[in-house]
């Protein structure tokens, strides 16, 4: 007994502290030598295990049969294509994957369907066949006014086919691009990912201040907002420039569209001035000017008298256009002039018109028309030797020569307009800031790199 008494106090301290310890210890103790006793020594000799390999012949039906299986199973292919230039129904059809003459006859003898006998070339034409060249679905999207389209689609259905044909609102999205140039304008466009239809009209916009060849300079930097237009996530076409800036050399050109009445708009400079001229500097594409604004010999009554407008000699039947926005004052025949007509303009502005070999359809007393509206036809009608228009600028109905006075700009912003122009300004403006304080830091890394 005393050498038990011995050892537990050998082992476990006298304390209560130290056999605490003590104790836990030897718990460790014994787990570490049972992990060591049922470890694994050596692996286990696998020399006298016996393997026997297995071979058996499967049987898998052959390439024809399973392709003769898929043959009989339906498939469905989805194609599309554009029409081409020449193209008949029959290889628009052949080249879309359809061998079906019961829906070429259907597509040739219904009314609605017969649209796709008259598509544009560039139409893009989708249809839907089997594995055998039936059609199934035949659609394309036929673009109508007001951002509008309509999707024409013929089904097949368990009685025959039908024709449907729904309206599809096409997606306006309003996008930013800005860059730097560093060799030509339209490189640095094309890297900026804008169109090139809104380049081309960026270039017209500015066109009057900045020659695009010859006046670039590396560094030079544009910001442009312009409308796109989208229908089932594809594009389709380009819209109105929003916005647009060039800084050419250190000065910034700016231009931003306005619209002072729904769908008619125009541009103007950042103070509300707009950068169109009030006035055509011709009313028509002429071969020549006839006869200035100056005294003459008449061609027809020989007496020397003053010649108070421009006659621009032009074939017979071609388009005249309103040289302004304005109200028709007088359409009709007035003796010497012919068919004539005159447009009353803002202020105390007129324009005159004669000669014409007709008044183009609609064009009455009262009618409201826009800068460039076809108003008639040239003509050789009244007193005249020849086909001609003959064309005046009146101030407060007076004949003007218009190659000597300081031509208005188009009819100023009203108060009212002027609001809403600074407010649609302001949005712009906060638009061209977020992009200048992206470039600025594109710019910067652009820097750091070529240290």
């Amino acid at each position: 007994m005393r050498f038990i008494d011995r050892a537990k106090r050998i082992l476990l301290g006298t304390s209560h502290k130290t056999q605490v310890v003590s104790l836990v210890s030897l718990c460790f103790a014994f787990i570490a030598f049972g992990a060591a006793a049922v470890a694994p020594g050596t692996p286990p000799d696998t020399s006298d295990i016996a393997f026997r390999i297995i071979e058996e012949e499967v049987q898998l039906s052959s390439l024809d049969k399973q392709l003769e299986k898929l043959k009989k199973d339906r498939q469905f292919y989805i194609r599309e294509d554009k029409v081409r230039s020449g193209d008949t129904l029959g290889t628009l059809l052949s080249r879309l994957g359809v061998n079906d003459r019961e829906a070429a006859d259907f597509i040739k003898t219904h009314e609605k369907s017969r649209i796709f006998l008259q598509l544009k070339t560039g139409q893009v034409v989708q249809a839907k066949t089997d594995n055998r060249g039936r059609l199934y679905t035949l659609s394309t999207l036929l673009p109508n006014p007001d951002d509008i389209q309509t999707n024409t689609v013929v089904t097949r259905t368990d009685s025959g086919f039908t024709v449907s044909n729904d309206t599809v609102q096409m997606e306006k999205i309003v996008e930013m691009r800005s860059g730097t140039i560093q060799s030509s304008l339209f490189a640095a466009t094309d890297a900026a990912g804008v169109p090139d239809p809104v380049t081309r009209k960026f270039i017209e916009m500015f066109s009057t201040d900045i020659d695009f060849n010859s006046d670039l300079r590396r560094g030079d930097r544009f910001n442009i907002v312009y409308e796109t237009y989208w229908q089932n996530g594809k594009f389709l076409k380009t819209g109105h420039i929003l916005a647009a800036e060039f800084v050419n050399k250190g000065t910034p050109y700016q231009s931003i569209w306005f619209e002072r009445a729904p769908n008619k708009g125009g541009y103007y400079d950042f103070n509300g001035k707009s950068q169109k001229k009030a006035f055509l500097k011709s009313p028509l594409e002429f071969t020549r000017v006839s006869s200035g604004f100056s005294m003459r010999i008449h061609p027809v009554t020989g007496k020397i008298r003053q010649h108070k407008g421009i006659d621009f000699a032009a074939p017979t039947g071609t388009p005249i256009r309103a040289a302004a926005d304005g109200t028709i004052s007088f359409s009709g025949w007035q003796n010497g002039y012919g068919n004539f007509i005159v447009l009353k303009h803002w202020g105390a502005y007129s324009t005159a018109y004669g000669h014409m070999s007709r008044i183009a359809a609609g064009m009455t007393r009262g009618k409201k028309v826009s800068q460039g509206d076809v108003i008639g036809y040239v003509g050789t009608t009244g007193i005249s030797t020849g086909p001609h228009l003959h064309y005046e600028f009146r101030v407060n109905n007076v004949q003007q020569n218009p190659a000597q006075i300081d031509m208005p700009n188009a009819h100023p912003l009203t108060s009212r307009e002027m609001v809403r122009f600074r407010t649609h300004l302001a949005d712009m403006q906060h638009r061209f800031a977020l992009m200048d304080s992206t470039s600025a830091n594109q710019r910067l890394a652009y820097h750091r790199q070529d240290k």
